[in-house]
């Protein structure tokens, strides 16, 4: 399994977003800037993350983006599936009755390996929160990394 990085550059600006008061948005290429990205780039995934109902689009010259649910409500796996999509990750490509010859297509021993995989993984990020990481944050970081980054972010925030 490869996630594209979108899904982490996703967590990491809505992470940012957690610091801004209510009523402030952060434009989305003071998002693109914080994190090193292109902003075209970073307004896709943005617009994504608004589509699923877990960021607010102020628009106008005042604009930028906010959350739209608590940092509790916003799980990691909601993240991944408003970038990555809820298809599945592994698909069967039929080797397995081609070579033994099978008719009954329920007979599939990776899928059933795969699916149960899969399942551990979600139910991992989705016991995980914006709020959860966000304690992590404060754990690990130095407090003048994160006192730097609050002002960046209340530097750069419209009202």
């Amino acid at each position: 399994m490869h996630m594209k990085t979108g899904v982490e550059q996703s967590v990491y600006a809505i992470l940012l977003l957690t610091f801004l008061p209510e009523k402030a948005v952060l434009p989305g290429d003071v998002i693109s800037s914080q994190l090193g990205g292109s902003p075209t780039y970073f307004q896709k995934l943005l617009r994504k993350l608004v589509s699923a109902d877990l960021l607010a689009s102020v628009p106008g010259s005042k604009g930028g983006f906010r959350l739209k649910k608590t940092p509790e409500e916003i799980r990691i796996y909601d993240v991944y599936v408003a970038i990555e999509g809820k298809q599945s990750l592994y698909s069967s490509s039929g080797i397995f009755h081609d070579m033994l010859n099978l008719k009954d297509k329920d007979i599939c021993l990776l899928s059933d390996l795969m699916e149960e995989a899969e399942s551990s993984w979600q139910s991992i990020l989705k016991r995980q929160t914006i709020a959860t990481l966000t304690n992590e944050i404060n754990k690990k970081c130095p407090k003048e990394n994160l006192d730097m980054l609050k002002t960046t972010v209340e530097e750069k925030m419209v009202l």
